[in-house]
């Protein structure tokens, strides 16, 4: 069996030698492994791939070698649970569902929730449940009830916000800690509101691109777990600039999830520690 341990606690002298001892007291083959101490916070972070069967007890016998409060998972390989919350825009729910598709990520797409209509036909060609929770007539707080009752049901381990075109409450941040994952065009807050798009062309950009982060109660300003850019020229319409924006929407958060996939993101405060 393959198996990725991650851990996060308090630096400490001698992590690793606590951690690839006992690995080796399990009879686990360590096939690879990264680490990071953030110094000015000091926090220890470290992912680990092995093979072998671990004991029953093997992360209680860790934690207890470890600082106290440490953060401890071991994930077998199984797909990683994924619910994708959409509006109207097609192209990051597409490309998602593509890469299922696909099979080339370790995740599976058990539901698509928005609200409105519009992308039912784009779920159900890739043979994904498709679920309309309208926002009209609802307070921002009934209708975050009503569309986290429903990825409760389906116990997601990311909550993946396809061009999802709704401000979360706070109680609906805080229910999702740390699982909710949201894409945005790089402008803000340098071009917050409506077309961004077309205020960087009025400003004669010549980059454009997308942020992943995960969601917190400030909005846009979580921690970021990835950054991709393309050039444009004088030559580039708004219009142009706006298709090619959505490519790297499109590319960043479909490789943000597979990060997520594979075990490879840890929050750090306001930032994110992210393994190669």
């Amino acid at each position: 069996m393959s198996y990725i341990l991650t851990t996060q606690c308090a630096d400490d002298v001698g992590l690793i030698a606590k951690i690839t001892g006992l690995c080796h007291k399990n009879n686990l083959n360590i096939t690879r492994n990264n680490e990071f101490v953030d110094k000015d916070a000091q926090r220890f972070f470290m992912r680990t791939e092995l093979t072998g069967e671990p004991q029953s007890d093997f992360l209680d016998q860790l934690r207890a070698l470890l600082p106290q409060g440490a953060k401890l998972a071991l994930h077998c390989g199984a797909k990683t649970k994924v619910v994708l919350l959409a509006t109207k825009e097609a192209h990051c729910l597409g490309g998602m569902l593509l890469k299922q598709f696909e099979q080339t990520l370790n995740i599976e797409v058990l539901a698509v929730i928005a609200n409105y209509a519009d992308l039912e036909p784009l779920a159900k060609g890739f043979d994904v449940p498709f679920h309309v929770v309208s926002h009209e007539g609802l307070t921002r707080s009934e209708h975050d009830q009503k569309v986290g009752d429903l990825i409760a049901s389906y116990n997601p381990d990311i909550i993946g916000l396809a061009k999802y075109m709704r401000i979360l409450s706070p109680e609906f941040v805080g229910r999702f800690e740390g699982k909710i994952i949201n894409i945005h065009h790089s402008f803000l807050p340098a071009f917050i509101g409506a077309k961004p798009y077309h205020q960087a062309f009025e400003r004669g950009v010549k980059i454009i691109g997308a942020t992943a982060h995960f969601v917190n109660n400030e909005l846009d300003e979580g921690p970021i777990i990835l950054q991709d850019v393309t050039s444009v020229t004088h030559a580039n319409t708004a219009e142009m600039m706006a298709k090619m924006g959505k490519d790297v929407e499109k590319t960043v958060f479909c490789k943000a999830l597979q990060l997520a996939s594979e075990h490879k993101l840890f929050i750090n405060g306001n930032k994110t520690v992210v393994f190669s």
